[in-house]
C-alpha cells in the first residue's frame, strides 16, 4: 500500500469514475482555508480517478454537487465532517445528494464521524465512515465497490463480503454498523505532494492575517503522542504522532511562496514541536523560508528548548503559538493526563518575551468536579501570566467530555477494533446523540465546541463572558488587524478601571464598544 500511495506516475483509466470530495459549510468567508483534508484525498487520486473538491465555505454546493454528479459516473460521494457547526450542512447535501442519486455511495470522514461513529453511521445518507487517516481506506474502497454493489436502506453494499475486511471502515449490514479493525498510519513522507493548482482559486485562500496579506495553511505533522483525556487528537491518532521530512516541508512553502505568493504560514500540526532534536532542523527550513508563522506547542516541551533553539525560533519568524495552559493546578494537569505543569507555561511566559514570541495560551474551564472553585484560581493566574507578558493571548474554553480508546484493551489486542467510547456526557448524563439530526441541536453544538456544559450555572457562564470582554478589551489581540488604533485604544480606555479593580460584572459600555467597533476575536475566527 505505501508504494501505491507514493506512486503518482501511472495512467488514469478512461472509463473511471469521479469521486466527489465535499466540505460542508462552516465558516465565513474570512476564515476560509485551504480544506487540507481532502486536498489529502485528492493527492492519492490524481492520476487514478477524476475527482473534484467543493467547498461550502467558499459559496452554496448543493446545486453544484447535484449537477458534477448528474454530468458523469461517480463511484463515492466523501464528506468530510468535523463536530459542531458542520454537521448540519453535512446532513443538508448528504440527503440532498442521497434523494437525487440513491445508487452513488457516501462516505463520511473526519473528526465527528471518527468519535462519534454509531451515530454518524445512523443516518440512511451515510453509507461508510472512514475512520482516522482516510487515504489508503478510500483506496481499498474504491477498489472494492464494484463488487460491493450499490447501497440500499438497509446495508451499505449488496455483498458484504467485499468490504468486510477493509481496515479503518464503518458500514451497515441490516441496519446495523459494522465495525472493521483499524488501520495504522501511514508516514505523511510516503504520500504524494498536495495538489494546491486543482483547487478553483488558490490565491483566494491565501487569507490577510497579522503575518501577512497572503497566510497559507499547511499540516507538517499528524497525530500526538501525548494522551491528554480531554482531547480527540488523542482519540483519533491513539498517541501515535508521524512528521514531515524538512526537505518536504521545504519543498511545500518554497511552492506556496514562489507560486502563488504566501508570505506567512499558519500550521495545523496537533503538536508541532514532537522534541528538540527533531524541532532544529525543520526551524532551520522556516528560517531559510523567511515566513512569518504560527503553530501548536506544549508548554513543556518549549520550557525544555535550549537557548541555542530558542534562538532559531526566534529567526525563524515565529510570530505566535497557540500552548494548551489549561489550567492553573498541576492536580488538574495530571488528572487531564497533561503530562506537563504550570510551572512550565510560567517559564515559556518569560522565554517567549525574551526572544519576542507571543504565547496565546489556551484554558479549559469547569471541569465537572469543581468548576467554580477552579475557574476562580484560573482567571486569577492569567493576571499573573498578562504580568509577566502583557500581550500573551488567551483562549477561554468550557470542558467538554470527548470519546476515548481503551488504551489497557488497545495494547492487549492491538489487532482488534477499539473506537472512543464516551457513555455518559459528564458524570451524571445526559447521554450522547443517536444521530447525526441530534447532534445538531444547539445544546450539543455548544457543548461540543467547548462553549457551554450541561453542570454549569448561569451565573458562572455569565463570569467567564464577563472576564473574557474585560480582558479582550484591555489587551487587544495583534490578531486583529481590521480595527483602528483609535478603535483599540477606545476599548482599552474604558476597560482600564475594570481590569484594575477585577469589576468584571455587567460591563455594557465595552459591549456596546465591540458591537460598534467589530474587533476580530481570534476565539471564533482563528487567523
Amino acid at each position: 500500500m505505501t508504494r501505491m500511495l507514493s506512486d503518482t506516475a501511472h495512467r488514469q483509466p478512461a472509463d473511471a469514475a469521479g469521486v466527489l470530495l465535499v466540505n460542508p459549510h462552516m465558516s465565513g468567508p474570512r476564515g476560509t482555508r485551504m480544506p487540507l483534508s481532502l486536498l489529502h484525498l485528492g493527492a492519492v487520486l490524481e492520476g487514478r480517478r477524476p475527482w473534484r473538491i467543493l467547498d461550502g465555505n467558499v459559496g452554496p454546493i448543493v446545486d453544484a454537487a447535484l449537477a458534477t454528479l448528474a454530468a458523469r459516473p461517480h463511484a463515492l460521494v466523501g464528506v468530510t465532517v468535523m463536530p459542531g457547526p458542520q454537521v448540519a450542512p453535512a446532513i443538508e447535501i448528504s440527503a440532498a445528494i442521497r434523494a437525487a442519486h440513491p445508487t452513488i455511495p457516501i462516505a463520511w470522514g473526519g473528526y465527528f464521524p471518527t468519535l462519534y461513529t454509531d451515530s454518524a453511521i445512523n443516518a440512511p445518507y451515510v453509507d461508510y465512515i472512514v475512520r482516522g487517516q482516510g487515504e489508503a481506506t478510500l483506496l481499498e474502497l474504491l477498489e472494492r465497490l464494484p463488487d460491493a454493489g450499490a447501497p440500499s436502506t438497509l446495508d451499505s453494499a449488496r455483498d458484504s463480503s467485499a468490504i468486510h475486511d477493509i481496515a479503518g471502515l464503518t458500514w451497515k449490514r441490516d441496519g446495523r454498523a459494522v465495525h472493521n479493525p483499524g488501520r495504522s498510519i501511514i508516514n505523511p513522507d510516503t504520500l504524494p505532494a498536495l495538489p494546491y493548482e486543482r483547487l478553483d482559486d488558490v490565491r483566494g485562500y491565501l487569507r490577510p492575517s497579522f503575518m501577512g496579506k497572503r497566510t497559507a495553511v499547511h499540516q507538517a505533522a499528524l497525530g500526538c503522542r501525548f494522551k491528554c483525556e480531554f482531547c480527540g487528537v488523542v482519540s483519533m491518532w491513539n498517541g501515535n504522532t508521524r512528521l514531515d521530512a524538512p526537505t518536504r516541508l521545504e519543498a511545500t512553502l518554497g511552492k506556496l511562496r514562489d507560486r502563488w505568493g504566501a508570505d506567512g504560514v499558519q500550521f495545523y500540526d496537533h503538536n508541532f514541536f514532537d522534541r528538540e532534536e527533531i524541532s532544529v532542523p525543520i526551524l532551520e527550513v522556516l528560517g531559510r523560508a523567511a515566513m512569518p508563522w504560527w503553530c501548536y506547542a506544549r508548554a513543556d516541551t518549549l520550557a525544555r528548548f535550549s537557548a541555542g533553539t530558542w534562538e532559531l525560533l526566534r529567526k525563524s519568524r515565529l510570530r505566535m503559538a497557540y500552548i494548551g495552559a489549561e489550567t492553573s493546578s498541576d492536580e488538574v494537569l495530571n488528572h487531564m493526563r497533561k503530562g506537563s505543569k504550570v510551572n512550565h507555561t510560567l517559564e515559556v511566559a518569560a522565554r517567549c518575551r525574551e526572544n519576542g514570541i507571543i504565547p496565546e495560551f489556551s484554558f479549559v474551564l469547569g471541569g465537572p468536579e469543581d468548576p467554580e472553585g477552579e475557574i476562580e484560581k484560573t482567571l486569577s493566574f492569567i493576571r499573573k501570566l498578562k504580568q509577566l507578558h502583557p500581550t500573551c493571548e488567551i483562549v477561554l474554553y468550557f470542558y467538554s467530555p470527548t470519546p476515548q480508546v481503551d488504551r489497557a484493551a488497545l495494547r492487549r489486542e492491538p489487532a482488534a477494533t477499539h473506537l472512543p467510547v464516551l457513555k455518559t456526557y459528564g458524570p451524571s448524563g445526559p447521554a450522547l446523540p443517536t444521530t447525526p439530526e441530534e447532534w445538531t441541536d444547539p445544546s450539543w453544538v455548544n457543548w461540543v465546541c467547548h462553549l457551554d456544559a450541561p453542570w454549569l450555572t448561569p451565573r458562572i457562564r455569565q463570569r467567564v463572558k464577563d472576564f473574557a470582554r474585560v480582558l479582550a478589551c484591555r489587551f487587544p489581540t495583534v490578531q486583529d488587524y481590521r480595527t483602528p488604533a483609535w478603535g483599540k485604544t477606545l476599548l482599552q480606555s474604558l476597560a482600564r478601571w475594570r481590569y484594575a479593580t477585577e469589576t468584571y460584572a455587567n460591563p455594557i459600555e465595552l459591549r456596546i464598544g465591540q458591537r460598534l467597533l467589530r474587533p476580530r476575536d481570534p476565539k471564533s475566527e482563528s487567523l
